[in-house]
């Protein structure tokens, strides 16, 4: 009887594909991973070949995943997150000196993390970071597999299934174009009812804040525009697209250098607070347990 063919894929192949999956490009994939494109081209033809089905599909400019890269998606993640816990247990024998730290976090969060994970990775230079920076969405449907250790982000869902530990506040602010009519001035959410509200995409931690604030204001705000990123919202504001409601850490130190001004409203700035997030029962490794120490007694 003839053995059933076996996958024969190496790391390489692996992770070539699970990073272009993950970003859906080829180009930032090879960036990402700092090896030439037409490295990453002949790693997932190959890959497709021992499959014996194409795993990418060409849909004009867009690179999407066919039903059968779908499903290696899903396996390379499983792989990869059982040889990081492999790597984690073994880092816990030999102390928190190697290992993988596994976090996810919301877009507004990429502004502080740089803070708490520079000085972290020079106390811990054998720790290696693997950061996914997604939607809300996106960070929920990666917790809810488990592709991730610790995730960071604001208004976690109520869920027995999680664990959440708070660790740093972060205000939101309304901001504007730099001269705007109410810029240096104190002002009322009533004053800005005729504006045209940038808001985060419907489910985001930011908005659904800011949509508490509203409701228990009564007010209603005539929302123009839904954007998926922070710097999609900075760059529309700047432009006299209208106002926002954003986290003060994606505004950086000057704000007018980037044509903003942060409006001086009443009830603001509301409080946020960034947390992580995790499965309950799981156990950290040794790696995720240190950076949780470090960025809670950093905060």
């Amino acid at each position: 009887m003839d053995r059933p063919s076996t996958l024969r894929a190496t790391t390489q192949q692996l992770r070539a594909f699970e990073a272009t999956a993950r970003l859906l490009s080829v180009t930032r994939a090879a960036e990402e991973l700092h090896i030439s494109q037409p490295t990453v081209s002949i790693q997932l033809r190959e890959l497709a070949d021992q499959v014996g089905l194409p795993l990418f599909e060409q849909h004009g400019k867009r690179l999407q995943l066919t039903p059968a890269g779908l499903e290696m998606q899903d396996t390379v993640n499983e792989v990869f997150a059982l040889w990081s816990r492999f790597e984690s247990r073994v880092a816990e024998i030999r102390g928190v000196r190697r290992g993988t730290l596994r976090l996810a976090a919301v877009t507004t969060a990429e502004y502080l993390l740089p803070q708490l994970l520079g000085p972290f990775c020079d106390t811990y230079p054998g720790i290696e970071v693997q950061l996914a920076v997604e939607n809300r969405e996106t960070i929920l449907t990666r917790l809810d597999r488990g592709l991730d250790e610790l995730t960071v982000m604001m208004m976690p869902p109520p869920d027995p299934r999680l664990r959440t530990e708070p660790f740093r506040d972060t205000p939101l602010v309304v901001i504007a174009a730099r001269h705007h009519r109410l810029a240096g001035r104190r002002a009322r959410l009533t004053d800005l009812s005729e504006e045209r509200w940038l808001m985060r995409e419907s489910g985001s931690g930011g908005r659904l804040l800011a949509e508490e604030h509203f409701a228990r204001e009564d007010f209603r705000p005539r929302v123009a525009m839904a954007l998926g990123s922070n710097e999609a919202i900075k760059h529309a504001v700047a432009g006299g697209l209208g106002v926002a409601v954003l986290s003060r850490h994606a505004l950086g130190d000057d704000p007018e250098r980037d044509n903003l001004c942060v409006l001086d409203v009443e009830g603001f700035p509301l409080r946020g607070e960034f947390s992580f997030v995790m499965r309950e029962g799981r156990k950290l490794s040794p790696a995720a347990r240190a950076f949780l120490e470090y960025a809670c007694g950093a905060g």
